[in-house]
């Protein structure tokens, strides 16, 4: 009961800040809507721990201004080796080994590394991850561990 209530809030504040209508009409067919998606959620038996992670709330803002900062940078890097060419970069293949104990952890770690550009999560099987980078010190950045430690954190 406690995830479909989240649910709904999560429905009705995102519902809010993007539709921009105020009147009886619209706020009646938002409510509809809404309503119909929690009942198709709750039918397909999706509402549970995993698809709302409620520890993860919190700590989530800090975490993802970490992520846009890193991403940001890795934009930068990558843009500075392709307008010095073929020469200055350094493909690498390797595997990483994630500390994440669930699931969701694993996932976002995954994500994580994909999303920063330069590098792409290729398999994951278990704690191993497959990574594609472009440049070797991005592997070297990984392996260091900090995008892993922040993930931990979030997780716990």
């Amino acid at each position: 009961m406690r995830h479909t209530i989240i649910l709904s809030l999560t429905l009705v504040t995102f519902w809010l800040l993007n539709s921009g209508h105020n009147t009886t009409l619209m706020l009646s067919l938002g409510m509809i809507s809404i309503v119909f998606v929690i009942y198709i959620a709750h039918r397909m038996d999706v509402v549970d721990h995993e698809s709302q992670p409620m520890h993860l709330t919190l700590k989530l803002p800090g975490f993802y201004a970490w992520l846009n900062k890193e991403i940001i940078l890795a934009n930068f890097l990558v843009v500075k080796h392709i307008w010095l060419g073929n020469k200055s970069i350094s493909p690498a293949f390797t595997t990483i080994t994630a500390s994440q104990k669930t699931d969701i952890g694993k996932v976002i770690y995954a994500n994580s590394i994909t999303l920063t550009p330069g590098t792409v999560t290729v398999n994951l099987q278990g704690d191993q991850f497959m990574v594609h980078a472009l440049l070797q010190e991005s592997i070297k950045e990984l392996k260091a561990g900090e995008m892993d430690r922040r993930v931990a954190q979030l997780e716990n």
